[in-house]
């Protein structure tokens, strides 16, 4: 494993993160520990849990939710030009959310 120091890491941060992703061990010493440098792979119900606080069960509940509202919601055709300010859906769209 390198190890770095903190000051010696941020001189060339974007060099080691890439020698990390690539599978190197690096490591920057912080005080008296060793932290780690390596990827991890971004789960999005450990994001629910830790940003909302949400337990597995209510993560479920909530993406059965969501998935209902998305089946049975209206959809409209993008056509190039309908999000311009002179087209009055945008009108109503921007009244609605002030």
């Amino acid at each position: 494993m390198q190890t770095l120091t903190v000051t010696k890491a941020r001189q060339n941060l974007g060099g080691w993160l890439k020698r990390a992703a690539a599978g190197e061990d690096i490591g920057v010493i912080f005080g008296d520990k060793i932290i780690a440098l390596r990827p991890v792979e971004v789960v999005a119900t450990d994001y629910a849990e830790r940003e909302y606080g949400m337990t597995a069960a209510e993560i479920v509940t909530a993406s059965a939710h969501i998935e209902s509202e998305i089946a049975t919601a209206e959809t409209v055709e993008f056509t190039p030009g309908m999000l311009t300010r002179e087209n009055p859906a945008h009108k109503k769209i921007s009244r609605r959310h002030r």
